[in-house]
Formats: structure tokens, C-alpha cells, sequence
């Protein structure tokens, strides 16, 4: 897989469709095992269905005669025409920069995220975070992560609970640890924050330190629920699941198991058409929505055991 993307700084190539929401999950199938970086995009939101970009970031020039291929074929699954790939070299800049640059300070609830370059005032009642752009997932710019932050906010202002010891929260999946962080900081809690991916963990890491968080944010590398430690600290009073549908809906038994009798579980990362996908895993072992957050097309689910 191409990982460097141009040394961040030099030269990268694009390859990317244009299409249908609703066909956006298929097509970036198309990219993860070739490109360095996948990402969707909103393109026109004036055609119904909403149009939207996916693409593949490389290092080197894209292999075009597979995925072309890969495009036909994920269009022949879908019973549509295909899609036109587009290829082009990206000029050189200084693609850290320029994200810090455009990266503004966010508001969710109580929550003002906001990098380095951000030297205030800030909002006097607000639960500040410091994170900047950086290669794992998460500063809350993304409509998921708003809805988690949202979710969290209202979840904490219902729960009036006083404040208990050890670990009282999992975050699966966790990014840059944005949730974690954000509800350590409102409870004073303990976040056990794990991720598959080992970049996630390390950034994950650096953002606690830089938010003063350490001792609240123990993380670790874990293919879904199985390491020993997320077993050995549960049962969580609440729990955050930011990923995707699909995994969403196949961990819906062990997530459930690790919630207390009581405790919360937000879910997010998926688009309105799998909300029932997802919603109806966790009802069949017992838990019930008591609220959701649309920020279109993203949803976010807040469920109870």
C-alpha cells in the first residue's frame, strides 16, 4: 500500500469517482487496499440523490488498469454505469500546513476543539481540547465525530450520577481520542481508548499529554473487543463506537456484554440508509434507543442497556 503520500510534502497522485451517496460505501472498497489515504467528500448537494467524491490519495502513479477494473466491477454489483475514474498528479505543498491553516476552532455542546494555531479567547463555560490535523482520525470536523461530541454532551447533562472511581469509559475505535479526551474532561473519568490501527494509538497518546489527560486516557492497540484489558475493566458506564456500519453491526454482542445495566452506548460512523442495519443489532440484545442525532447524511445513535 502507498503510505507516504508524496513525503506529506512532495508530489502525490489522485484518483477519484464521483457518486451517488447511497453507492459511496461500495466505491471506497474500490480504494482501501491500493491508496495511502481514502477520503468522501460532499461534492453537490443539489442533485437528489447527494453527490459526493471518493478518493484515493498515492505516492506513486496509481495503478489506473486495476482500478479501473475495481470501479466496473463495484458498478456491475450495483447495477449502475460506471462511474469515471479521474487520475492527476497533485502539485507539491505543504499538505500539514495547509490543513492546520484551514482547520477553524469547532463548537459541539459544550466542547471548543481547536489546534495550536488558535490563540483565543476562548469560550469561558466551554470544555476546551487542543487537537491539530494529524494522521489519525478525529478533530471533530467530520459530522460523526460532531454527533459523538453532541451525543456525549447530552449524555453527561441527563447523567446526574455521581462520580465513581476506574475506568468508566470505552472508547472503540478511537481516532485521535477526541472522545475520550472530551468526556475525561467533563467527568474526571478514566477512558480506555482502543484502536486497530497503531498511528491511532500514538496520536491518540500525544493528544492526552498535550491536554493534560495521561492519567485519564489509557489507550491501546485492539482488534475489536477481544484484548484481555477491555474484558478485565468492564463493565463500562458508557461506551463510544465511532467506525463503521458493518463492524458496528458485527461487534453489537460483545459491545452490549461490556456495558453496565444502566450505561449508554453511542454509535456513529454510518450514513441514514444503515441506521436500521445497525439500530436492530443492538436491539436484539436488549438495548433501546433514547435518542439520535442527524447531521446529514450522518447519524448518531445513543443507546441503553
Amino acid at each position: 500500500m502507498a503510505n507516504d503520500i508524496g513525503g506529506a510534502f512532495g508530489n502525490a497522485w489522485s484518483a477519484k469517482v464521483i457518486v451517488a451517496i447511497e453507492h459511496m460505501d461500495a466505491f471506497e472498497r474500490v480504494f482501501e487496499s491500493l491508496a495511502g489515504v481514502v477520503s468522501l467528500y460532499e461534492v453537490d448537494d443539489s442533485k437528489k440523490p447527494v453527490l459526493w467524491a471518493v478518493e484515493g490519495m498515492f505516492d506513486v502513479s496509481p495503478p489506473r488498469a486495476e482500478l479501473s477494473a475495481r470501479v466496473a466491477l463495484a458498478a456491475s454489483a450495483l447495477g449502475i454505469a460506471v462511474p469515471e475514474l479521474v487520475v492527476a498528479k497533485v502539485p507539491a505543498k505543504d499538505w500539514l500546513t495547509e490543513t492546520i491553516a484551514s482547520f477553524p476552532p469547532i463548537r459541539a455542546g459544550r466542547y471548543y476543539i481547536h489546534g495550536d494555531h488558535v490563540k483565543g479567547p476562548f469560550p469561558a463555560s466551554a470544555i476546551r481540547l487542543t487537537i491539530n490535523a494529524a494522521t489519525a482520525f478525529g478533530s471533530g470536523q467530520h459530522a460523526s465525530t460532531m454527533g459523538c461530541l453532541l451525543a456525549l454532551d447530552a449524555m453527561f447533562r441527563a447523567d446526574k450520577s455521581a462520580k465513581k472511581r476506574g475506568i468508566g469509559g470505552l472508547d472503540m475505535g478511537c481516532g485521535s481520542g477526541i472522545l475520550g479526551m472530551a468526556a475525561a474532561k467533563t467527568r474526571k473519568t478514566r477512558v480506555l481508548c482502543a484502536d486497530i490501527d497503531p498511528e491511532a494509538v500514538r496520536v491518540t497518546r500525544y493528544n492526552a499529554r498535550k491536554n493534560s489527560l495521561t492519567r485519564f486516557i489509557p489507550a491501546l492497540m485492539s482488534d475489536g473487543c477481544g484484548d484481555r484489558a477491555i474484558r478485565r475493566h468492564a463493565p463500562y458506564r458508557f461506551i463510544t463506537a465511532n467506525i463503521l456500519a458493518r463492524p458496528l453491526n458485527n461487534m453489537a454482542r460483545d459491545l452490549s456484554r461490556l456495558l453496565t445495566p444502566g450505561g449508554h452506548l453511542i454509535l456513529a460512523g454510518f450514513i441514514r440508509r444503515d441506521e436500521a442495519f445497525v439500530l436492530n443489532a443492538y436491539r436484539a440484545q436488549g438495548l433501546k434507543l433514547v435518542r439520535r442525532f442527524r447531521l446529514a447524511p450522518w447519524t448518531t445513535l445513543v443507546l441503553k442497556k
